[in-house]
């Protein structure tokens, strides 16, 4: 009698952990998977089983394929896609206006920054061009564009025995011809050197001798973001003393306790900034439903914070800055809007072609 009940018990068990993962099975066949091509700052983000989870738990399983933002508009076939979401406000202009899309979706954000270190901080401030601002140090770009102008070297500022280097004092970059964060600071410098945002062909050729030779006199400049961030945090001041990046590199750094991030290692932000506004472009109603989770579901938020991204709910951001104790502000206040699209595309051709 009690074999016959184990074994009967054995079957039920064994029964229920079928119907279990056939159930778990059909839920995944029940999935609406939805395409998208993505800015490649994005892809740990999507890549994330947690983020994965959120989305399954609405019915919808994300398959996403990087490329940088400047490609995503110029030479990307979007036809297999069904959301496009470049790292900048200007690319999705135009893909928005090229596909006729109804609407776009911004649900995430990070600041331009100058990643550099305490010495050099110490330095430029006695040089004028570093300053305290509203609470966090920023970076005043009239000032570096008129040391730049000049040539300036490193070892020619008055007093720097902390980095006396024979090269020009300029901040490293991305390649102009590849990369959203060079444009990024070329919206930055060309609205310093204009005195306002470039909106018209005079104004291109008015600031293009000045913001052309900060690129150029750097000489060989990598294609992705993340190269001359990894020669910060590995290669250190010698090589990289001041370079551009996205605050949510170093942020993302920080929240997960990485211990390249040195205590010497410091973020200025630029005055003025410009926000690289994450914006994603519904090419079909499935990603339409991709940008709206990503707006308004708070734990995709929340998840989003945690790479170091600003995101639509304030809250996210500031909820992760006090956790970790972040050394970045709550609030950017210098900040400017890029020009659009197309005078930002001519004078990076016109840059690029002085290569």
């Amino acid at each position: 009698m009690k074999r016959a009940l184990g074994i009967g018990l054995a079957v039920v068990l064994l029964v229920g952990v079928v119907t279990a993962i056939v159930l778990e099975q059909g839920e995944q066949a029940q999935l609406q998977t939805v395409r998208g091509v993505i800015g490649s700052e994005k892809l740990a983000f999507f890549a994330d089983q947690r983020v994965k989870d959120v989305f399954a738990r609405h019915g919808v399983e994300v398959e996403v394929d990087p490329a940088g933002s400047r490609q995503i508009v110029t030479a990307t076939d979007l036809t297999p896609y069904d959301f496009a979401f470049p790292s900048s406000a200007p690319a999705a202009e135009k893909i928005q206006r090229d596909r006729k899309a109804a609407r776009t979706y911004a649900p995430f954000s990070s600041p331009m920054v100058i990643a550099t270190f305490d010495p050099v901080v110490d330095l430029l401030t006695k040089a004028g061009v570093v300053r305290s601002g509203p609470g966090y140090p920023t970076f005043d770009v009239q000032a570096y564009l008129e040391l730049a102008a000049k040539g300036t070297r490193w070892d020619q500022l008055p007093g720097n025995t902390a980095y006396p280097a024979r090269k020009n004092l300029l901040v490293t970059t991305t390649d102009p011809r590849d990369s959203n964060s060079a444009a990024m600071y070329l919206a930055i410098t060309s609205f310093v050197a204009n005195g306002g945002v470039v909106s018209s062909p005079d104004a291109e050729g008015k600031v293009l001798p000045a913001v052309s030779k900060l690129f150029l006199d750097q000489g060989y400049t990598q294609s992705s973001t993340e190269g001359p961030f990894e020669d910060y945090l590995s290669a250190g001041m010698g090589k990289t003393p001041l370079v551009l990046a996205y605050e949510a590199q170093f942020a993302d750094r920080v929240v997960r306790g990485d211990s390249s991030v040195r205590p010497d290692m410091k973020l200025l932000y630029p005055a003025p900034t410009v926000l690289s506004k994450h914006t994603l472009v519904p090419l079909r109603e499935a990603g339409d439903r991709v940008g709206q989770l990503l707006q308004s579901d708070a734990e995709l938020g929340r998840l989003a914070a945690t790479f170091g991204f600003r995101t639509a709910d304030p809250k996210h951001f500031n909820d992760i800055v006090r956790e970790k104790n972040l050394p970045v502000p709550q609030t950017i206040v210098d900040v400017v809007e890029p020009p659009a699209h197309e005078t930002l595309e001519r004078m990076l051709e016109a840059i690029a072609k002085q290569y």
